[in-house]
């Protein structure tokens, strides 16, 4: 359709001539098109996937599912997994708001390096990242020896799940606050400092409300990937049953052993954690006030 735009005063128009612009709408069926290759990817590769998950879990009853669930392995892995994102996600959300304050209000040398080191663990393979500190920490690796002698082990015990989930997810804390920083500036806290304000104070009253629901969500971001990692933990947990497997590893070992049911009623409370994940998404951004 045809659009002219014009500005009249007094019936004689102002400003430079204005030209119609033709405005492109696309028909219904361009609509109906791309809509439809959506849907049917995420039925297909997603929702699918995920029904299949629970019917399978479910296959035998409640009663083997409940049974799976309560196994002393399988505790022991749900209690690992956890113990591993609750000690890894507090640290990276430390780490993501001192990198995202450094690199957004301050110039210093090596901040370029720091911004590209950032999105390290989301370019090298976990299991790159696992064999590296295989390779510092192991018994036969660069620190190997002193800490065996110390009697510190950290390879194939729960030190090292922790150091693995720490590299996965260190990066989506400061990524999501880098921008939400620059975008603030630095006035409201030099204007804070100017009136006397503290670091903590100015941190407090100034740069925590601007930024809150950016560190929540980030904080969701990390405790998703810290519950679903496998490469990095496979490769410095050992596979040690009972004691060094999160959810993940004994989800592979249940299926390596034709064990279905219980490997796909494991991976279903994976699944529901990952659905309480999103649900907390979404309420943030709805907090916020607008999507992430």
């Amino acid at each position: 359709m045809n659009v002219i735009l014009s500005e009249e005063f007094d019936g004689r128009k102002i400003g430079p001539p204005v030209f119609p612009l033709r405005v492109h709408q696309e028909g219904p069926w361009a609509r109906c098109t791309v809509i439809g290759i959506v849907l049917i990817f995420m039925a297909l590769f997603v929702a699918l996937p995920i029904a299949y998950i629970f019917v399978q879990a479910f296959a035998k009853g409640w009663g083997m599912y409940w049974d799976s669930i309560k196994d002393p392995v399988a505790l022991s892995a749900i209690g690992l997994t956890i113990r591993a994102a609750a000690i890894a996600v507090p640290l990276n959300l430390i780490f993501g708001v001192c990198a995202a304050w450094a690199i957004a209000k301050f110039e210093f040398l090596g901040k370029n390096f720091l911004i590209t080191f950032l999105d390290l663990p989301l370019t090298v393979s976990p299991v790159i990242a696992g064999l590296i500190y295989v390779l510092i920490f192991g018994l036969q690796g660069w620190l190997g020896p002193w800490l065996s002698a110390h009697h510190v082990k950290i390879i194939f015990a729960t030190p090292g799940i922790v150091m693995a989930t720490i590299f996965v997810t260190f990066p989506f804390v400061a990524r999501e606050l880098i921008p939400l920083m620059q975008k603030e500036g630095r006035e409201g806290e030099e204007a804070a400092v100017l009136l006397g304000a503290g670091f903590w104070g100015t941190f407090r009253r100034v740069t925590w409300p601007n930024i809150k629901w950016g560190v929540l969500y980030g904080v969701m971001l990390s405790v998703a990937r810290a519950f679903g990692e496998f490469g990095a933990v496979s490769v410095v947990s050992g596979h040690i049953r009972g004691q060094t497997n999160t959810m993940t590893l004994h989800i592979e070992q249940l299926y390596s052993e034709y064990n279905f049911t219980a490997a796909f009623a494991i991976a279903s409370l994976l699944t529901l954690l990952a659905f309480a994940t999103l649900v907390v998404k979404i309420f943030m951004e709805r907090r916020s006030g607008s999507p992430q």
